[in-house]
């Protein structure tokens, strides 16, 4: 959920080696593999309710936000793919945490459907980045907006106790389609560095864990 115009996917300048595509995807799939194995890892091995208890919300969010923005921060920033990598963690902890607080009100069959679901909505946008890179460039423009808009009125329904209707789960799941398209077709257009491929992935990983939470919602609503 976080844009902005000083991306890895505006990055024509090679400042660094070029690698082969088989390395290239190679180590963008495994960095994106890495950051789903942390939030297995947290899901399992962490208690959500020491989540909840350890601190009050508000700086359980202040942290995730510091973190999420330190973490998007660097690898935006850096091409050095070690420093990239590390600004992938401070992204990948508190997602993690995040994933683990949304999927404990949720069976553990629903939460393998979702992963299922995501994983196939994830290669489609894949192919279809893939075949119409230009298109998903052009709505980029559009899918900022809209999410902002989303955002706000996330916010707003929030902070006036008014409960969310399911159409906002479903705009926000067509946005983050929207971006996997987006990132994964700009992602086999930027120069093929190690860094740009920590970068994509990093990208990338936000738009799908984004992508499985809402549908996990979705699906989640179909069931009650």
């Amino acid at each position: 959920m976080f844009k902005s115009e000083d991306s890895v996917f505006d990055r024509t300048e090679i400042k660094s080696e070029i690698i082969g595509d088989h390395q290239y995807n190679f180590i963008l799939g495994a960095v994106l593999c890495w950051g789903f194995a942390i939030n297995w890892l947290i899901v399992r091995t962490v208690d959500p309710r020491l989540i909840v208890t350890a601190m009050p919300f508000w700086f359980f969010l202040v942290l995730y936000f510091a973190s999420c923005f330190a973490g998007v921060w660097l690898f935006k920033k850096s091409i050095n793919p070690v420093v990239s990598f590390i600004g992938y963690n401070f992204v990948v902890v508190p997602f993690g945490f995040v994933v683990n607080l949304v999927v404990s009100v949720y069976d553990e069959a629903l939460v393998a459907a979702a992963i299922q679901v995501t994983g196939s909505v994830v290669v489609v946008m894949m192919v279809l980045g893939t075949l119409f890179p230009k298109f998903f460039q052009r709505i980029r423009t559009v899918l900022t907006l809209a999410l902002c808009l989303f955002i706000l009125i996330e916010f707003f329904l929030m902070y006036t106790g008014r409960a969310q209707p399911g159409w906002i789960d479903w705009g926000v799941a067509l946005i983050f389609c929207g971006y996997i398209g987006y990132d994964w077709g700009r992602a086999n257009q930027i120069p093929k560095t190690v860094d740009n491929a920590v970068d994509s992935a990093a990208a990338l990983y936000m738009d799908i864990i984004n992508l499985f939470l809402r549908i996990l919602r979705i699906m989640g609503r179909s069931k009650d």
